[in-house]
C-alpha cells in the first residue's frame, strides 16, 4: 500500500518569502459534468500497488546487454485504458495491457512489493532509432476496432513515426525537412481534437501533418511574429477539450501560447515559468491551463478567460532535474497529480488549489503520472540517469545495483465513492 505523507509538500510552500498559493478565490467546475459516469476517488486512502515492472527494463532492448541504466521517461494510459505505453531511455517504447482484475474494487485489488518480480511482461516493444523526444496515442483509438489502435513518436534526426499498438508495425511517416532539405525531428507532437492532424513542434514553428496524407506535405506556420511572438523549440502541445479550435503550447523560451488551430493566429502569451516549459494541459472545462517547466518548482495555472495573472501555483519537487516530470488531471476534473524528484506523487484539489495528500511512489525520480480515463487506476513511472565511481566497471558496462522501486513502473488501485460496499470496506481496509 502506498505510504501516505501528510506534510511534505506544505513544508515547501513558501520560497523566498514568496506564498505559493497567491489565490484565495475557488475554482468552479462542473464537476457533476465530468463525473456523472465515472468513478470518484478517494485520495483520503492510500492506494495500493497493484502491478509492478522494473526487471524488464534492465536490459536494453536494442543492445540485449543488461543495464542497470536504462530509466523509464514517462507512461500514459491509451484513450480507451486498455493499455499502458511507456518510453524509456534505450530508445524503446513498451506496451502493457490492462489486467482483467484490474477492474475489481479496492479491497480486493491485488497487491504487490516492489522487490518481487515483474507483474508481467509488455506484450509489444517498438524500438526507435535514436532518442524518444515524444509520443502520443491517437485520441479516438479503441480495440473494438483495430484501424484506431495506433500512437506517434517523434525521436531525433527521424521523421514522426504512425505505430501500429498491436503488432508494432510502423504505419506511416511524416517527415519534415529543414532549408538543406535534411529530415528535421519535431520535438513535440499531438493529434488534435479530432484526430484528423498531427501538430508538430520544431524550432520556432509548427508543422501540421494530415494523418490520411503520410509523407512529406505540411502546413508550416512561424512562431515568431515582431516582439509579441512566442519564440523557442515548441516543447508540449494541448488542445481544449471543449473549446476545440484552442490549442497551448509551451516554449524551452520559458514561455506559453494560445492560438486558435483555424488560422494558428496567436491570442495571448504567458509569462512567469522559471524553466523551460515542460508540459500544457488544458482543465476539462476547457477554462484554465496548467503548465510545469524543467528545474521549476511549480506548476502554473492560468485562466484563460483572464490571463493578467496566475491563478495559483502548485509545488513539487523539480528544482535540480532537467527531466520532463509530467502531471496529469483525473476524469472527473477535480484533482490534478505529479511526480517528483523525492519519489511522492503529490495530489492537488484544483478547485482550491490546495495539497490534498502525497504517496510513495518510488525512490528515485518520478517522471510519469498518468490516471485512468474510467477506472481509479493511475499509474506511475520513475528513475534517472546513474553514474558509477571510478573502478567500479566491468567489462566497459557500468555496473550498479538498483532496488526494486527504482527505474520501475507501476499501477496503483484508488479507493472509490462508486458504490457504498466498494467504500465501506475501502475504509474498513485502511484503518
Amino acid at each position: 500500500m502506498g505510504e501516505v505523507v501528510t506534510s511534505t509538500a506544505d513544508e515547501h510552500r513558501q520560497q523566498d518569502g514568496e506564498i505559493a498559493i497567491p489565490y484565495s478565490g475557488e475554482i468552479h467546475y462542473d464537476y457533476d459534468h465530468y463525473s456523472s459516469h465515472r468513478k470518484l476517488i478517494r485520495f483520503e486512502i492510500p492506494p495500493r500497488r497493484s502491478y509492478h515492472f522494473a526487471r524488464q527494463f534492465r536490459t536494453n532492448t536494442t543492445t540485449g546487454i543488461l543495464s542497470a541504466n536504462n530509466f523509464l521517461k514517462g507512461i500514459k494510459w491509451s484513450p480507451d485504458g486498455s493499455c499502458l505505453l511507456t518510453c524509456s531511455d534505450d530508445n524503446s517504447l513498451h506496451i502493457f495491457a490492462r489486467p482483467d482484475d484490474a477492474y475489481c474494487c479496492y479491497e480486493t485489488a491485488p497487491e504487490v512489493h516492489f522487490d518481487d518480480k515483474d507483474s508481467y511482461d509488455s506484450y509489444l516493444v517498438v524500438n526507435e532509432g535514436e532518442s524518444v523526444y515524444d509520443y502520443c496515442w491517437y485520441p479516438y483509438m479503441s480495440t473494438t476496432d483495430p484501424n484506431t489502435c495506433v500512437f506517434a513518436s517523434t525521436a531525433r534526426d527521424h521523421p514522426i513515426h504512425l505505430w501500429d499498438a498491436m503488432s508494432g508495425q510502423l504505419r506511416c511517416t511524416y517527415r519534415a525537412y529543414d532549408a538543406m532539405d535534411e529530415i528535421t525531428a519535431a520535438l513535440s507532437i499531438a493529434f488534435n481534437s479530432s484526430g484528423t492532424k498531427i501538430f508538430a513542434g520544431y524550432n520556432k514553428s509548427i508543422k501540421v501533418f494530415d494523418i490520411h496524407r503520410p509523407g512529406r506535405d505540411f502546413q508550416q506556420y512561424s512562431t515568431v511574429k515582431g516582439e509579441d511572438g512566442f519564440s523557442g523549440i515548441v516543447s508540449s502541445i494541448s488542445f481544449s477539450p471543449t473549446q476545440s479550435k484552442l490549442i497551448a503550447m509551451g516554449s524551452y523560451s520559458q514561455t506559453t501560447a494560445i492560438y486558435s488551430e483555424d488560422n494558428m493566429e496567436l491570442l495571448f502569451v504567458l509569462h512567469g515559468q522559471i524553466g523551460g516549459v515542460t508540459q500544457v494541459q488544458f482543465s476539462k472545462d476547457g477554462n484554465y491551463l496548467y503548465s510545469g517547466g524543467r528545474k521549476d518548482p511549480y506548476i502554473f495555472c492560468w485562466d484563460i478567460r483572464n490571463t493578467s495573472g496566475i491563478v495559483y501555483k502548485l509545488y513539487r519537487s523539480s528544482e535540480s532535474t532537467n527531466q520532463r516530470i509530467s502531471f496529469d488531471i483525473e476524469t472527473s476534473g477535480r484533482h490534478l497529480g505529479t511526480g517528483g524528484e523525492d519519489g511522492l506523487i503529490h495530489i492537488y484539489d484544483l478547485q482550491t488549489g490546495e495539497w490534498t495528500t502525497s504517496f510513495k511512489a518510488a525512490s528515485d525520480t518520478v517522471n510519469g503520472f498518468s490516471f485512468h480515463p474510467s477506472l481509479s487506476l493511475a499509474a506511475s513511472s520513475s528513475g534517472e540517469r546513474r553514474f558509477s565511481m571510478p573502478g567500479n566497471c566491468e567489462d566497459g558496462e557500468t555496473i550498479l545495483n538498483l532496488k526494486g522501486d527504482q527505474n520501475c513502473a507501476s499501477i496503483w488501485t484508488f479507493a472509490c465513492l462508486a458504490n457504498d460496499d466498494c467504500e465501506n470496506a475501502a475504509v474498513e481496509s485502511a484503518q
